[in-house]
């Protein structure tokens, strides 16, 4: 049985991954922010018969743009675990514009990127207790290097949608770095292949709304489908830091001062942090 961690967990990809390790017979938490769609998840999956169920399921509630609550999901964990083999991070809430929590940081900034820094770091000895352990960052990869303003890395003096974008997408690639120091663990980021049919959770215009709207039914996959490649890919771990889309393996966007950046992230997070 092994022992899975998923974030955003109750929704698209997230929850298609949940079931499926379920159905398998591990042992998995969610993490996420609707108690009521895990529920219903797990009700969808006793109605199918699947066995104890209520033993292997587990709901963490949590918002992942709070630093206090990351850190506080990660300690729970900790308890619960003396060990993970999977850790997918998968929380999604997509903001156009810029968003400041009560915490003082830039929502989208934390959701997407310190949040996964707070779940690898602290993390990392449960994750190197497992024999092939494996972390999923479906955070698509293929950014170019130099996108991250390190200056201004809650984009305070200039927000755009794909500025903001880009930092978040970068980072996670540099994050597969540290989760590697440990040649045991398997670092992927992952992007699907193509649109998913999702709910599309987040605070967006309507024109990005109506697209979604409109080309998911046309083109989307369905997130059971979608997250084939991924379940393939756990199984089976490719060793190391690496990036796909689907199926296929993609190049890292690799640049000449990436220790040293993940060095500045690392710092950023850690002076974050110590302020919540």
């Amino acid at each position: 049985m092994k022992t899975v961690v998923v974030t955003g967990g109750t929704d698209g990809m997230g929850a298609a991954l949940a079931r499926h390790y379920l159905r398998q017979g591990d042992d998995v938490t969610v993490v996420g922010r609707s108690q009521a769609k895990f529920d219903a998840l797990v009700a969808a999956l006793t109605t199918e018969g699947a066995p104890s169920i209520a033993e292997r399921a587990h709901f963490i509630g949590a918002d992942l743009s709070l630093i206090a609550e990351s850190t506080g999901v990660v300690e729970q964990l900790k308890e619960r675990y003396e060990r993970i083999d999977v850790l997918i991070l998968a929380a999604s809430f997509i903001r156009q514009q810029r968003h400041v929590t009560a915490e003082g940081h830039e929502a989208s900034w934390v959701l997407f990127f310190v949040s996964k820094y707070l779940f690898v770091t602290g993390l990392a000895d449960l994750l190197v207790s497992a024999d092939r352990p494996v972390i999923i960052n479906t955070s698509v990869p293929g950014t170019k290097p130099g996108a991250i303003d390190f200056d201004d890395l809650e984009s305070a003096r200039t927000f755009s949608f794909a500025r903001s974008n880009a930092q978040q997408r970068r980072a996670n690639e540099l994050l597969g770095i540290l989760a590697t120091r440990d040649p045991k663990v398997s670092y992927i980021t992952w992007g699907p292949s193509r649109l998913v049919k999702t709910s599309f959770a987040g605070n967006v215009g309507p024109a990005m709304r109506w697209a979604s709207a409109l080309l998911a039914p046309l083109i989307g996959q369905e997130p059971d489908k979608a997250v084939q490649p991924l379940v393939a890919l756990i199984a089976d771990p490719p060793g190391g830091r690496s990036a796909y889309r689907g199926a296929k393996r993609a190049p890292l966007s690799e640049g000449p001062d990436d220790e040293h950046d993940i060095s500045r992230l690392a710092t950023s997070v850690r002076i974050a942090d110590a302020g919540n």
